[in-house]
């Protein structure tokens, strides 16, 4: 009995939108398939990453080396399945979302530790290639990347991994995005988003500047370079 031509668009736009799958169903069962949904659907990621590259900034090689160290038990099939969906997650830092025209690149603001770059995935030739495609990216205007270094010692990200997420839409909660072996954590209460969103503003403040950063991560490639001969 709605009459409200807008209320009646609405609705049925609503409805037309939750009959389409995301890309990501075609792959079949993926773990974290929510957060992928989150994540295509944002206008910007801000992420703090301990331990490896952040998954929209490695390489396939660097992918297929994680995955097969991070789940040995992980057969063949569904190596490639996960990599395969990496690699296309990437998309978003060079596309819009095909549902939302308007939605332009992912912003990514990706703080990392010196640890995740120089723990070893792969060989020393394959991490070389790695952290050369890292700083290609970070050239990217809507990408950003800074290192926190182990001499800085203590830091708010001690703690461990974690994303926040903030969407077009003003409407949108923010999401803080905590990932887990058997399963995730996902925040949207203001006081929770907030305190993860202060702790991110402690890291971006003293983690490495963008130009000192690839300056680290030119010379961790350097000694990479020397290893590899």
């Amino acid at each position: 009995e709605v009459e409200d031509r807008r209320l009646i668009d609405s609705l049925m736009q609503m409805a037309k939108d939750s009959r389409q799958q995301g890309w990501w169903h075609a792959f079949g069962d993926i773990p974290y398939s929510v957060y992928i949904g989150l994540e295509t659907d944002a206008a910007s990621l801000r992420t703090y990453e301990p331990l490896v590259i952040p998954g929209l900034l490695q390489t396939t090689e660097y992918a297929q080396a994680l995955v097969r160290g991070a789940w040995p038990e992980t057969a063949p099939a569904d190596v490639d399945k996960r990599v395969q969906v990496r690699m296309h997650r990437q998309k978003r830092l060079s596309e819009t979302e095909n549902n939302n025209p308007d939605l332009g690149p992912l912003r990514l603001w990706a703080v990392i530790d010196e640890a995740a770059l120089r723990r070893h995935v792969g060989d020393a030739q394959l991490m070389t290639r790695q952290l050369e495609y890292l700083i290609e990216q970070s050239e990217q205007p809507h990408v950003t990347v800074q290192v926190m270094p182990f001499e800085l010692g203590a830091h708010p990200g001690v703690n461990g991994q974690y994303a926040i997420l903030e969407f077009p839409d003003a409407s949108d909660s923010t999401v803080v995005y905590i990932e887990g072996v058997t399963s995730d954590l996902y925040l949207e209460k203001a006081n929770d988003v907030q305190k993860y969103s202060v702790m991110y503003e402690h890291l971006r403040a003293q983690a490495l500047g963008v130009d000192k950063t690839r300056e680290f991560i030119s010379q961790i490639i350097n000694e990479y370079a020397d290893k590899g001969e």
